[in-house]
């Protein structure tokens, strides 16, 4: 079967390149590299043309094109020797043996939001397998399922299934722009999780290509692998063609809201209260909230407001009566909440409330390029007010060239009935809150450094050491964080690796490594914080 049979018509890249790759190049491994994959490659599908070098025009405007962090964007970053954009699986498959063959290092980027650049910037030499071309969706709303290429982005996936029904949903993140190969495969959360659990939670088959190059399925890769690839991070196994996904039913009208609040508005009693009860709420309702220092009332005043923000899948009327249950103290009214379809209810997440047609969601390109870092916790009890004006307090004393959110999400519901193990993703019945910290700024010449906007985060992840969970302290993979750890090599110990590795994956990481020994066991895919095989070179 043609893993790609059911791809719409696309506008393939080589337009803007030449019909042909010159061969004259002074490095041998160049060349030896692009013999083989010509070699490899179907007759059908020339890879030629989806092929760049950094000599060819169109090389620079590809590699910048989904690059994110603009600490990863200056000409001391090492380039790829080539990109590939693949527009058939053979391309993948030719592009994996002769990297393995020839000694390169290969990364692979669906949409390029990976906090730490992993996808795109190295050390070793490297090829970059961008899948932008690989974006073809297709949607059974009888089955409820939804076949979904490692290319495309969140948006589009939504996008797809409200062109087919307005009462099928699926549980992903709030951002459009991200690539859904990395996002499934670190997990996956978002507004709908407490109802449905995670994005990992809600996929039934996959293609991947293996190391050896072949194409598989659930079936014909195993249930380990399959396991390890719906949470674990796809990069440490291959690279994923396509998900298979489980589309949930969503009313045909829920309800949002955005209610903020300031310290002066008792905004640290009603957070306190907040973490005593958001993670007990019923499935249906997701209320986050998220801190960020603001102007006070006073001129030239500082002070920290706090914005809860809820997707609830009722009407207004059973939103009202539920939330003056449990969390009178926001005192929510009619005029704070809005009506809407779930398709919109995810334009309102990911930023566009200007009435905006769903098309948007297609855009590929609006998310801004800009200098950012961000860490994350887990929660395993709420933080008392007194924690809270600590924690406040070190929020304000920060300069005002960046700004910064700490994003809480509430875990609970269906999120603490699936087990720890169910997925390579741990953090279930014993965390209450995910938190996200995310400081941006920009690098204009002005009186701080990137150097220094890092510290200052690094700073804020100290201070909070006491509040969050120990032993370990817990992160979320798809908020990748280098400064937990990273290996320089490929033949980095399993141990070395467990330092970062358990804080990923807890008790999932032994797991995880011993599936790398069966699928990879020389640890060809590597990155800086990929899963090495168990036991290797110890």
């Amino acid at each position: 079967m043609d893993l790609f049979s059911f791809a719409i018509p696309i506008v393939i890249l080589s337009a803007f390149m030449s019909s042909s790759i010159s061969l004259a190049t002074s490095n041998s491994t160049s060349e030896k590299f692009l013999s083989c994959v010509s070699t490899h490659s179907e007759a059908t599908y020339p890879i030629c043309k989806v092929l760049y070098t950094p000599n060819n025009s169109s090389f620079s405007p590809i590699l910048q094109s989904t690059l994110q962090n603009l600490r990863f964007l200056s000409s001391k970053t090492t380039k790829p020797l080539f990109i590939i954009t693949p527009t058939h699986d053979s391309h993948i498959q030719a592009a994996v043996i002769c990297s393995r063959k020839n000694g390169l290092q290969i990364k692979v980027r669906s949409g390029g939001h990976d906090y730490e650049g992993l996808s795109y910037r190295s050390d070793v030499p490297f090829i970059i397998v961008d899948l932008r071309n690989l974006r073809s969706i297709s949607v059974d709303t009888k089955e409820r399922t939804a076949w979904v290429q490692a290319g495309s982005i969140i948006g589009e996936v939504y996008y797809h299934i409200a062109n087919k029904s307005n009462t099928l949903g699926f549980p992903a993140g709030l951002c459009s722009t991200v690539g859904v190969g990395g996002h499934f495969s670190g997990g996956g959360i978002g507004t709908l999780m407490r109802k449905y659990g995670l994005a990992a939670d809600n996929i039934i088959d996959s293609y991947i290509v293996d190391v050896n190059g072949r194409v598989l399925n659930r079936k014909s890769m195993g249930e380990d692998l399959f396991w390890a690839i719906r949470g674990g991070g796809g990069e440490s196994f291959g690279i994923i063609l396509s998900w298979k996904i489980k589309l949930v039913p969503v009313p045909p009208t829920v309800t949002v809201f955005t209610v903020p609040r300031t310290l002066q508005q008792g905004a640290t009693k009603l957070v306190s209260r907040w973490l005593q009860v958001a993670y007990k709420f019923p499935e249906d309702i997701f209320v986050r909230a998220t801190a960020t220092v603001a102007t006070g009332v006073t001129k030239g005043e500082s002070t920290i407001q706090v914005s809860f923000q809820s997707l609830f899948l009722g009407s207004v009327e059973e939103l009202l009566f539920l939330m003056d249950k449990s969390l009178p103290e926001l005192g929510l009214e009619a005029k704070d909440c809005t009506e809407m379809s779930w398709i919109n209810s995810t334009l309102y997440f990911a930023g566009y409330t200007n009435g905006e047609s769903i098309d948007v969601l297609l855009n590929r390109t609006l998310q801004p390029k800009i200098f950012y870092k961000a860490k994350s916790d887990f929660l395993k009890k709420p933080i008392s007010e007194t924690g809270l004006e600590r924690i406040w307090k070190e929020l304000l004393e920060g300069n005002d060239s960046a700004s910064l959110e700490v994003i809480i999400d509430p875990l609970g519901a269906r999120m603490s009935e699936i087990s720890d193990s169910e997925t390579p993703f741990p953090h279930r019945g014993g965390s209450l809150y995910s938190i996200q910290y995310y400081m941006y700024w920009k690098e204009d010449g002005g009186k701080y450094t990137t150097k220094e906007h890092l510290e200052r985060m690094r700073k804020i992840y100290k201070f909070m050491t006491p509040y969050v969970s120990k032993s370990p302290r817990a992160t979320y993979l798809n908020y990748r964080d280098l400064d937990l750890g990273r290996s320089e090599e490929r033949n980095t110990s399993y141990t070395k690796a467990h330092v970062w590795g358990g804080k990923y994956f807890k008790n999932n990481f032994k797991r995880l490594a011993s599936v790398k020994k069966m699928a990879d066991p020389t640890n060809f895919f590597w990155d800086e914080q990929s899963i090495p095989p168990l036991n290797f070179q110890t």
